[in-house]
């Protein structure tokens, strides 16, 4: 028997636009939930597998393989994750969990994810906003975005000791903070500082909105564009705390957190208390 891995985030990478992870000025590789004995694989970007090595991450042990849409940041890796997770299909192990698009393509598109990877894993879903599934003793649900992928999909893991959100990428409307209420930890893809708007993806002015609303224990900022960047990914998760009374830090590649620190009791920790 192996010593059971202990509850972590660990971020792969933090870079969100073209910019910032084609010159790797932050790396892109994802981030690793380590949850309940479990190990989930968030969005693996360019660079996952060198990322992993580095911070100590054993790709083999992943139970999941979660991609949220078909934009490069966020799959260009998942084909080496997959053939890392089974040995190239010699143990056919694992769920791969996928939007339509980066499954099965687009009209614009074709899918990244490869026939051949899909072959390798032991069971592959494709899901839409407000379905769930359960993993071990993992509950999941999809949630609702708003981005140029209209399949695009964000999560919410609820584990027997705390429920984190992944938002993916989204830009802002109204009910995207209702989705998020009752979280230990808000993992919010905030791309843009304050004073630039964007309609694709989130700036720090939405973000206070979502928070608000979603009222975590905790919120993890990452998805960094050029101009957060510039202005301070630090400096503009104070002004946000300051805003919202709510602990806020930004991530930063190689960043690992230990989320019981934020788990409380009282919050809910099942899909079957959701409403």
């Amino acid at each position: 028997m192996g010593v059971k891995m202990q509850d972590k985030i660990i971020f792969l990478g933090t870079a969100g636009e073209s910019l910032v992870y084609s010159n790797q000025i932050c790396a892109s590789g994802g981030i690793i939930l380590q949850m309940d004995g479990m190990q989930f694989v968030l969005d693996p970007g360019p660079g996952t597998l060198t990322k992993a090595a580095e911070y100590g991450v054993n790709l083999r042990d992943t139970t999941a393989v979660f991609v949220s849409h078909n934009h490069l940041n966020h799959c260009n890796d998942v084909n080496a994750v997959i053939t890392a997770m089974t040995y190239n299909g010699l143990d056919k192990k694992g769920v791969l969990i996928s939007n339509k698009s980066c499954y099965n393509g687009s009209e614009t598109a074709l899918p990244y994810i490869t026939k051949h990877s899909k072959k390798l894993v032991e069971k592959s879903i494709v899901l839409t906003p407000g379905q769930k599934l359960a993993i071990g003793n993992v509950e999941l649900l999809t949630l609702a975005t708003k981005q140029k992928d209209p399949t695009t999909i964000g999560l919410r893991l609820f584990g027997p000791r705390f429920n984190i959100v992944y938002s993916s990428d989204t830009s802002y409307f109204r009910e995207l903070g209702d989705d998020y209420k009752n979280c230990d930890i808000l993992i919010l893809n905030t791309t843009y500082p304050f004073g630039i708007k964007q309609k694709s993806l989130l700036s720090c002015e939405e973000a206070i909105k979502v928070i608000n609303k979603a009222k975590p224990k905790l919120v993890i900022l990452t998805h960094f564009g050029i101009k957060m960047l510039k202005a301070d990914p630090l400096y503009e998760a104070r002004e946000i705390q300051k805003a919202t009374g709510i602990q806020v830090i930004s991530a930063k590649d190689g960043m690992v957190i230990n989320p019981i620190s934020y788990s409380t009791s009282s919050r809910q920790k099942t899909l079957n208390m959701y409403k």
